[in-house]
């Protein structure tokens, strides 16, 4: 009986310990996983932190961009008043010599 006992603890054993190697696989397995994980997420994470320099430069440059055009604008519309202004000054000196 007590063999019998014995015996039946030391497969008991054996399962348990088979079972324990089986889930420390797991676990190893598992933490690699994570690993990798992580290491993907620290690039990710620079990745988005480059882009989020990269997005206020872009933002700097479109800024500086449109007060350029805004610039250009002004000076366009300062340009064709004075066009327009010429046009009537040529054409109140034409004016006076045809009806001469």
């Amino acid at each position: 009986g007590q063999e019998q006992h014995l015996k039946r603890m030391e497969e008991r054993m054996m399962d348990v310990e088979q079972k324990l190697r089986l889930v420390k696989r797991l676990l190893q397995d598992k933490v690699n996983q994570l690993k990798e994980q992580l290491s993907r997420n620290t690039k990710a994470d620079a990745m988005v932190k480059d882009l989020y320099v990269e997005n206020a430069q872009l933002l700097k440059a479109l800024e500086m961009t449109e007060q350029r055009q805004k610039t250009a604008e002004r000076k366009n519309y300062l340009l064709e008043e004075k066009i327009a202004n010429l046009n009537r000054i040529v054409k109140n000196l034409a004016s006076p010599s045809f009806n001469s």
